[in-house]
């Protein structure tokens, strides 16, 4: 049960993940000269939301 929960609630950071390279690609398309400060911004929203989602795959395996 607990990994129909995590299935659920992965769902999430997925959405979020797909946003932040969307944003980021739309920004480089309209400023490339601003890809190298984008591409930071985007990588750490990146690990920020998969963060998210090892912490659920963590407590779906403790819980």
């Amino acid at each position: 049960m607990n990994m129909i929960g995590y299935g659920l609630a992965a769902i999430g950071p997925g959405i979020g993940i797909g946003l932040i390279f969307a944003a980021y690609i739309n920004g480089v398309a309209r400023q490339p000269e601003a890809q190298s400060r984008l591409q930071s911004i985007a990588i750490l929203g990146f690990a920020l939301a998969e963060a998210l989602a090892i912490i659920g795959i963590a407590l779906a395996f403790v819980l």
